[in-house]
């Protein structure tokens, strides 16, 4: 894994970071002992019955755009291991909550146990994307969990913009979340990646995706877009099932759905929402996105879990704002996560990130 972190800084794909360097070296490390408590664990269970315990696992913390995501998927794809799964925190708790309401429904009784041997028996190395806690119903079992999980000899690895004592600060019930983190001190090695630089800001320019503020000339480009994006084709409603639910989308034309800001986060929607507007659709539109008071932290909160769904799933997103990202929540409950969201949303107007979008929508074509 280091040697191919090293390949993209002399080809001029990364530019050098002595704090990346570090965090690559000590997941190299990991690679290595993956494969060796792989190796041993089938010897000595074939000679003597016995088990290797499984090398510690590693949770990476640091500001936003220091490079934290992109070293774990290095990492991922460096690891030799069949059972591995890599997706983003919401994402496995959107399933890990759909396991458990199937196994209420098949047994009497505590379903976790019944949970965890699942997760156990199709995966030896979980790999999580911004691990970050702010529902209560995520809080009161990630404990009793990976608990399960880490006594099953899982290896975890793991990215998060917060050290793992600010893991659902001021959550409600904070005390019954507490066991989490004394996991996580206990089973994983805590490293920060610690860099001035925000390398999303540096590498990624401003491209037309984004509209601000919300004016006359703001809706006629939203407008403009939207033609282009349906090129003729009839507007239809659609209707999405999402677990026995139904979301209807107003607007859909191919490939694209167009939203207001209020249909998508003030309503009591979920990550496995836009999840499976992400499965729907290759690119997003949405109108009249406002600046958020403290008073409304819920509408902020589904924002940022909107923004992570579509930009793990390279969705293009097209938004008309009164004001720039940076300046969309300043103050209330989250305003540190938004510090990546704000980000993300730079970032998803890059060459880079339209370029895999566009590529996404040929691909779902065929």
């Amino acid at each position: 894994m280091l040697k191919l972190y090293e390949t993209f800084v002399t080809s001029g794909d990364l530019q050098h970071s002595g704090a990346q360097r570090a965090v690559a070296e000590r997941l190299d490390t990991l690679v290595a002992q993956i494969e060796h408590w792989q190796n041993s664990k089938s010897y000595l269970r074939k000679l003597l019955g016995k088990v290797q315990p499984a090398p510690k696992g590693l949770y990476i913390h640091g500001s936003v755009g220091r490079g934290k995501t992109m070293l774990m998927d290095m990492f991922y794809e460096a690891v030799c291991l069949k059972h591995k799964h890599r997706s983003h925190f919401h994402e496995f708790m959107a399933d890990v909550h759909d396991r458990i309401g199937k196994a209420r429904k098949i047994t009497e009784g505590d379903p976790m146990p019944r949970v965890a041997k699942q997760l156990v028996a199709h995966y030896k190395l979980l790999c999580f994307d911004e691990l970050h806690v702010t529902d209560i119903a995520d809080a009161m079992i990630l404990g009793r969990l990976f608990k399960f999980l880490f006594e099953a000899d899982m290896v975890v690895v793991t990215t998060s913009n917060f050290q793992p004592t600010e893991l659902y600060k001021n959550g409600l019930n904070r005390q019954l979340f507490l066991p989490f983190i004394h996991l996580i001190g206990s089973k994983m090695e805590t490293l920060k990646l610690d860099s001035d630089k925000d390398f999303r800001t540096e590498k990624f320019a401003s491209r037309r995706t984004y509209f601000s503020p919300l004016n006359h000339i703001t809706k006629a480009n939203m407008d403009r877009t939207w033609t282009n994006i349906a090129n003729g084709a009839i507007v239809k409603q659609r209707t999405l099932e999402v677990k026995g639910r139904k979301i209807e989308v107003m607007k859909t034309a191919r490939g694209g759905a167009r939203f207001n800001f209020d249909e998508l986060c003030s309503r009591p929607l979920g990550a496995v929402d836009y999840l499976a507007l992400a499965e729907a659709f290759h690119t997003i539109m949405m109108d009249s996105i406002p600046i958020l008071t403290p008073d409304r932290r819920n509408e902020a909160r589904r924002f940022i879990n909107l923004i992570d769904t579509l930009y793990n799933n390279n969705i293009c997103f097209i938004a008309s704002a009164e004001a720039e990202p940076d300046k969309i929540y300043l103050s209330g409950h989250g305003v540190e996560l938004f510090e990546r969201t704000a980000s993300r949303l730079m970032e998803m107007r890059s060459e880079d990130y339209l370029s895999a979008s566009f590529h996404r929508s040929v691909i779902d074509k065929r």
